[in-house]
């Protein structure tokens, strides 16, 4: 072994992480560069991501997607530099104060350190402990999703309106404005059914503008042990729009109960930052998480289970 070979990552050759510390190393930043580092050995192998999209039914659908189309160039370009946890650039413009990080921006170093990506990750395992006890083919992986990633899905569906506000303003009226009290449950819930219906025809009225936001690596092992399975590694990568389905979908199956589920505030939340982009060209992401919460936590957006996810993964 030449013991002059620094610690690296596969394809990560310009970050600002220093992979000879062993801080790099630790679950919070390898969560990150291990899933760009997987991407890029796929790309080498010539394997190409699940890129998960929507139809005009809403639904989602499987194909495949370039690694340098997620990232913007190819891994080998000596251009190409790999930014963790920090803001995405391009999206300053229409927010009230600073965004939040995301998981890794791309960046194009021979043109003034252009941005070219912003993409949230979640590395996942393949099954969980709802699914462990199922057939192969029957595995999900349960998905955790802070409220950053919420924020970011409402910025990439508002930057495509930024030159058509009253569209997007006709779309969320009249329901949006009807809502006297965006922070009470009682005032959210008799408009609940209403909410989702508008946030649905905005998703739909933008299909032709989903992108890659979301990667989802996929870690699987035997059943419950911790030995890899032969073929233990992949790749989805979610648009935008699909990743919506998620939450939606969810909210949707509980609008007949009367508890304001994590599900169901994600939707408040994307239909309120919507509304204010509409109105007032910014998005105030802060205000919004922090002041509706309708009596649930904010540690997390929404939790999903692999039993429920499995869905989305099939075709």
């Amino acid at each position: 072994m030449n013991e002059n070979i620094n610690p690296r990552l596969f394809g990560i050759n310009h970050s600002n992480r220093d992979f000879t510390k062993q801080e790099c190393w630790g679950k919070n930043q390898f969560n990150s560069s291990f899933p760009a580092a997987l991407a890029c050995y796929m790309s080498h192998r010539n394997l190409e991501p699940v890129y998960l999209t929507i139809n005009n039914q809403l639904n989602v659908n499987h194909s495949k997607i370039s690694v340098s189309s997620i990232l913007g160039l190819d891994y080998t370009s000596g251009d190409l530099f790999f930014a963790f946890e920090r803001d995405y650039i391009p999206y300053q413009d229409i927010v009230i104060g600073n965004l939040p990080r995301i998981d890794l921006v791309t960046i194009d170093k021979s043109k003034n350190n252009l941005c070219l990506s912003g993409i949230e990750i979640k590395l996942t395992a393949l099954p969980d402990n709802t699914t462990c006890e199922l057939s192969d083919d029957k595995y999900g992986c349960e998905i955790v999703v802070r409220p950053p990633t919420i924020v970011y899905l409402a910025v990439s569906i508002a930057k495509t309106y930024q030159h058509n506000q009253q569209i997007l303003k006709d779309y969320l009226n009249p329901i949006c404005n009807l809502v006297q009290d965006w922070t009470s449950p009682s005032c959210i819930l008799s408009v609940m059914n209403e909410l989702v219906e508008a946030v649905d025809l905005t998703i739909h009225s933008c299909i032709n503008h989903q992108f890659p936001l979301i990667m989802q690596p996929i870690w699987k092992t035997e059943g419950k042990s911790a030995k890899l399975h032969e073929q233990c590694l992949d790749i989805f990568m979610w648009s935008n729009l699909a990743f919506t389905r998620l939450f939606i979908d969810s909210a949707k199956s509980e609008l007949n109960s009367d508890k304001i589920t994590r599900h169901k505030r994600c939707v408040v939340w994307l239909a309120k930052m919507l509304f204010d982009f509409a109105n007032i060209n910014k998005i105030n992401h802060v205000e919004t998480i922090d002041q509706i919460s309708l009596n649930t936590k904010n540690d997390k957006a929404f939790a999903l289970s692999g039993s429920r996810t499995h869905q989305y993964h099939t075709r």
